[in-house]
């Protein structure tokens, strides 16, 4: 068993230092982007299923407490926290759109959508992301495996941080630091 849980350890960072390299680039780009909508006192909307929804919401609320520094919350809203409003959505129209409905009521032209998906293809996020577009909003999208349909959908202007190929646990992980990456990148360009 110990040497499972090493082979799951090798496996991690292996995957970390070489996804680095590839998603730096657009890691900055996000982050910049995240940052700059910020300060034009635009917010962040996002959403995800499963262990993606808890991604979402532990980038919320980094974004309104605080990261690793003392400072002034900032304007974030997990779409998957409230669950009268996720299961009446669900309900009365569809599971599809429970997170298109709060973009549509929430979102305004210069806030940004971060939708999280592991595979690219959930259906619930594909939709929130053409509501982000109809509303001027800007789409970052944090991926794994091929970006899936997400890819294909993503317009001038918005951005893709997308994990190489792996398993869904090692790319979740990822998504991890992906999200404290983009924590630490807008904390220093807001407040050095």
């Amino acid at each position: 068993m110990i040497e499972r849980i090493q082979q799951h350890f090798s496996a991690s960072a292996e995957l970390k230092l070489h996804a680095s390299s590839l998603m730096a680039p657009a890691i900055v780009e996000a982050a910049t982007l995240m940052a700059n909508q910020l300060k034009q006192l635009h917010k962040i909307l996002s959403c995800g299923n499963g262990g993606s929804a808890g991604d979402a919401q532990h980038f919320s609320s980094e974004m309104l407490n605080r990261f690793e520094r003392e400072r002034p919350g900032l304007a974030a809203i997990a779409l998957t926290t409230d669950t009268s409003t996720l299961t009446s959505i669900a309900n009365d129209y569809h599971y599809d759109q429970i997170f298109s409905k709060q973009v549509r009521a929430l979102g305004q032209a210069g806030d940004i959508l971060f939708a999280i998906s592991t595979s690219g293809n959930s259906a619930n996020v594909i939709a929130a992301i053409h509501a982000a577009h109809e509303c001027d909003m800007h789409v970052v999208a944090l991926t794994g495996k091929d970006g899936g349909d997400i890819a294909g959908l993503l317009r001038e202007g918005d951005v893709e941080m997308r994990v190489p190929p792996a398993s869904t646990a090692r790319t979740q992980e990822v998504h991890l630091l992906v999200i404290h990456c983009l924590c630490d990148l807008i904390d220093e360009q807001l407040f050095g």
